[in-house]
Order: C-alpha cells, then structure tokens, then sequence
C-alpha cells in the first residue's frame, strides 16, 4: 500500500470513527432526533438536549476514540519494543500495573488527588513491565515467555487488587464496574486529564517512528546501525505506557484494543512504520468508539462495561487470525 492508499485508509477509518460518535448523541435513555442533536450541535441553548449532547455523549464519545488511539498505540509500541506479537499493556502487566497503584491510592489514600493518578499508574506500569521482560528475557525470548511472565504478573497485582477492594466497602460496586472497563458519566474534565497522556504516547511514537523501525531488526542489527539500544528503549517503553496511565484512572481496563489494532493495521499493510502508527491509532479509536456505543445502546438503559465488550468482540476474531496463520509480526508468523 503506498503512501496515498495508506491516507485513504487512515481518513477513511477517522470518518467511520466520527459517523459512530455523532450516532452515538442519539440513543440513551432519552432518545434524541438527528434534528434535536444536529440543532444542540450548533446552537446550545441549555436545554435538556444540550445538557445530554454536551455534558454527558459528546464527552463520553470522544474519550472512548482518544482511549481507543492511545491503547492501540501502546500496543504497537511494546509489539515493536520486544518484537513479539503476543505484546500488549494487558498481556505484559502494564494494565494490571496501571491499575493496582490507582486503586490503592483511591481507597487506602483517599486524600490523594486524582491529578496524580497517573502517574501512580505510570510508575505501576513500568515497574509490572519490567518484571514481565526480565521473564522473558528481556523481551527478546520467545512470545511463550512474554505471555507466561506478563500472566504470572497481572495474577499477582489482580489478586491485589480484588483484596484493596473488598476493603472499599460500599465504594466497591462502582470500583468493580470500574476496573471492567467502561466510560459511564466520563466528563470533558476526564478527557482533559487523558488527553495530555495519550499524546505524549501517539506523537512520540510517531516523532520517533525511524527508530522503532529498527526495532524490527535485530538487537545487534539496530545496534550496527546506529540506534543507542540503552537509551531508546527505556524510552520507548515510557511512551507505550503513558497512554495505559492517562486512560486507566477515566476508563479502567480497556481489554484487546492494544492486541489487535496492531494486528488489523499490519494486515492492511500501510506504507511504512509512520502510516503503520496512525493506522493503529485510527484503528483502536473506531473499535472502542465501537463498543461503548454497543455498550450504552445494547441494554437501554443499562449499560455494560465496555471492557466486556471489546473482549467478546476480539476474543473470536483473534482467534479467527490465528487459526488462519495471519497473525503477523513484520513479515514472521506467530
């Protein structure tokens, strides 16, 4: 695909993205007509449907879409950090990394500002993830290993977790449906304080997308031309974890976007690595746009976490890629 194919496809996945979020103002437990949503759009005038556009879906969609575009890039990045396809912030321990840190401090440290959570996930996720690649080797064993350190990981801050919260008492019913992943009542305040996140990780990875292009080669291969592993990975790892810490305090756990998108854009088979990053990010953002749609509107007027969700829909089709001997890696075959 060259480079104009890959815009096409790129600009075509952002429009689907944006039809799914203007759809998304309509239904809810108040269903609104494309004129009420097209006339709360352009001219807000305060009234119930203005309140339900801009104060609660507007805000929620697009949190869902920038979720999507940072989980999707953290993906791409640790795929491409150790080379191995089995690589996502769910199956490294990144997320259960994120995840424990920020429960502990909203139950057992309460005063602590939500300002500061992500970087208590930041810190989780780094210290989860770099136990995960000693298991593994450094990320250089097999995708056997990754995946049996990253488990072994996730069990261990998991069961941590479930015991911080069964300490919340009755906090924990919205902290359960919390850590499954979902989007319920997100405000413009939470995507303000995800937005900065999952920049750092979307622009860095693609200000930076030379040299994760050597990181498909070889360690002594990137080393031979140039590419100062000691330096580039450190960083590398803290710009594929920034998004999971930015979204896990908004969203909780989103499962499977880091896995597939990756996956899904390869197999579009982009340009090169830069249009191979935006792809992913346009990808993940259609799929948990996707599913916090189908989430909100499957059950009216209950909702479902969308965690729940983008797992039942990935699940069978990464299976699908699988078994059809398509799960790719830079040519290589899982």
């Amino acid at each position: 695909m060259d480079a104009r194919k890959s815009s096409i496809a790129i600009s075509l996945v952002v429009v689907a993205t944006l039809l799914l979020i203007v759809v998304g103002l309509l239904p809810g437990a108040k269903t609104l007509s494309i004129d009420a949503v097209v006339r709360a759009l352009l001219a807000p005038d305060g009234k119930i449907e203005s309140i339900l556009v801009w104060t609660l879906r507007l805000p929620r969609s697009l949190a869902a879409a920038v979720a999507g575009a940072g989980l999707a890039v953290s993906g791409y990045l640790l795929q491409s950090l150790t080379r191995n396809p089995l690589a996502d912030p769910g199956i490294t321990g990144v997320t259960a990394g994120a995840v424990a840190p920020i429960v502990a401090c909203f139950v057992l440290l309460p005063w602590v500002s939500s300002f500061y959570y992500p970087f208590a996930g930041l810190a989780g996720g780094l210290a989860a993830a770099s136990v995960t690649f000693w298991v593994a080797r450094g990320g250089n064993g097999r995708p056997l290993h990754l995946a049996l350190g990253g488990i072994s990981v996730s069990l261990f801050l998991g069961a941590i977790t479930i015991y911080v919260l069964l300490l919340a008492g009755p906090q924990s019913t919205a902290l359960m449906f919390w850590i499954s992943g979902g989007f319920a009542g997100r405000t413009w305040s939470h995507l303000l304080h995800m937005l900065p996140w999952v920049i750092i990780g979307v622009v860095g990875a693609l200000l930076l997308h030379r040299v994760i292009a050597m990181f498909s080669l070889s360690d002594h291969a990137a080393a031979g031309m140039g590419v100062q592993l000691n330096l580039w990975k450190p960083i590398l790892l803290v710009l594929g974890i920034c998004p999971v810490a930015g979204v896990a305090p908004a969203a909780g756990p989103v499962a499977f976007v880091g896995l597939a998108a990756p996956h899904i854009a390869r197999l579009l088979r982009p340009r090169g690595t830069g249009w191979e990053i935006g792809l992913t990010a346009a990808i993940g953002s259609l799929i948990v746009t996707a599913a916090d749609l189908t989430a909100r509107t499957i059950a009216i007027p209950k909702e479902l976490p969308v965690g729940i969700i983008t797992a039942l829909l990935g699940g069978p089709i990464f299976v699908y890629l699988i078994q059809r001997g398509r799960l790719e890696f830079k040519g290589e075959r899982a």
